[in-house]
């Protein structure tokens, strides 16, 4: 068993004048690893290679990970009903209970209840985490120790580098949502990014759209960079050592924009291997991965990217990298990752596949890509979701 270091973490908390952390748990299994797969006590392997990296990962934060004196983001707690006494700086919720405010904590008084705007901490790691998956042998980065969804995070790769969209409005008809003609309202996560003037109102292209500005997709419709840099460079030279993307622009930063990209390098090599066989490898660099949220999503979403652009080349697609830098779960998370660490994984084949009958990457939609083997209906009732509370 290994043990998370709660009274190491609520003594830095205390020295940066904040509340000490509470949890269910502190106790978890340490991850037993043969061959690339996590196995079980009677030394038998379980789960898929992401449930493998995705424990490592957990443990390793849990163990190593450092906590960052100055967050950006906060949590937002709100009390329904709740009042505010600023003189004994306290909240009363309808309930009777009284719950102090911390000198770093921010009051917002609402018309229906009290907001409380709480540090958002995270511990991470800076180096030494690769996941590497033989997409033709079957590897998988799904993970089988929550419910993972995966359309809506395929729409939004399909939507920056085949789109080159910056439009909410356009992400949203990708999942066939198509509500803003009626009520003018975003439907997907990128809404808390919209470009907004100083009185809170969007700011709309040509379109009559909100968007994310100068990043993302509009960063690849610019120079067209998946497909003038990946995708006719191996056309021209499947030796070519230079077959890059980089979403990291800082003319476009210049200009508004939305989030800076976090999964912002891709690097792509054509092997010819000793099986006669011609395959298309990928590395995606990573600079910050809020892993417990999205570190499986955006493993999924590349892994599918590497296996598009591998059709439309007539390539195997072949070893997918994901090399991320700062790997971080935030304070809020820790009884989540820890409940992960605790869960039995469920051995299947998870794999992505791709329309047979769709040959040019331009032509696939989100509807023409599926995950195969992973019993969904098993893993909610086995391992069912976790709530994870956002840094805002």
């Amino acid at each position: 068993m290994a043990k998370f270091d709660l009274e190491r973490f609520n003594l830095k908390k205390k020295e940066l004048g904040e509340q000490p952390l509470k949890l269910k748990k502190r106790t978890y299994k340490k991850p037993k690893i043969k061959d690339g797969y996590l196995i079980n006590e009677k030394g038998e392997k379980v789960g898929t290679k992401g449930d493998m990296y995705t424990k490592l990962i957990f443990d390793r934060i849990l163990q190593e990970g450092a906590l960052d004196h100055n967050p950006r983001p906060h949590y937002e707690d709100f009390y329904e009903g709740a009042t505010y006494d600023k003189k004994e700086n306290t909240i009363t919720t309808p309930s009777g209970e009284k719950i102090k405010v911390g000198k770093k904590e921010e009051v917002k008084i609402k018309d229906d209840g009290i907001e409380l705007w709480v540090p958002a901490h995270t511990i991470s790691v800076n180096q030494g985490i690769e996941c590497t998956y033989d997409l033709s042998k079957g590897e998988s980065p799904m993970t089988t120790l929550r419910p993972i969804a995966t359309k809506a995070s395929i729409a939004e790769i399909i939507w920056i580098y085949q789109k080159e969209s910056n439009d909410l409005v356009e992400f949203d008809e990708l999942l066939g949502k198509k509500t803003w003609d009626e009520d003018h309202k975003i439907n997907n996560w990128w809404l808390d990014w919209a470009l907004k003037d100083e009185k809170g109102n969007y700011l709309l292209n040509d379109k009559g759209h909100p968007t994310i500005g100068a990043c993302y997709g509009e960063t690849v419709r610019r120079r067209h960079m998946l497909k003038k840099e990946v995708i006719e460079q191996i056309k021209n030279n499947m030796d070519g050592r230079r077959n890059i993307t980089c979403l990291w622009q800082q003319d476009d930063f210049n200009e508004k924009h939305g989030l800076k990209p976090c999964a912002f390098l891709t690097i792509w090599n054509v092997r010819h291997d000793w099986d006669g066989k011609d395959y298309l490898d990928m590395t995606m660099v990573q600079r910050s991965s809020d892993f417990a949220t999205a570190g499986c999503i955006n493993q999924v979403q590349y892994s599918t990217l590497l296996k598009m652009v591998a059709k439309e080349l007539k390539l195997e697609a072949g070893i997918f990298t994901w090399r991320p830098v700062n790997v971080q779960i935030y304070d809020r998370h820790i009884d989540q990752a820890i409940e992960m660490l605790n869960r039995e994984p469920i051995t299947c084949k998870a794999n992505i596949e791709l329309n047979k009958e769709i040959e040019k990457f331009e032509d696939f939609t989100p509807n023409d890509i599926k995950i195969t083997d992973y019993p969904r209906e098993l893993i909610k009732e086995q391992n069912p979701q976790l709530k994870f509370p956002l840094g805002i």
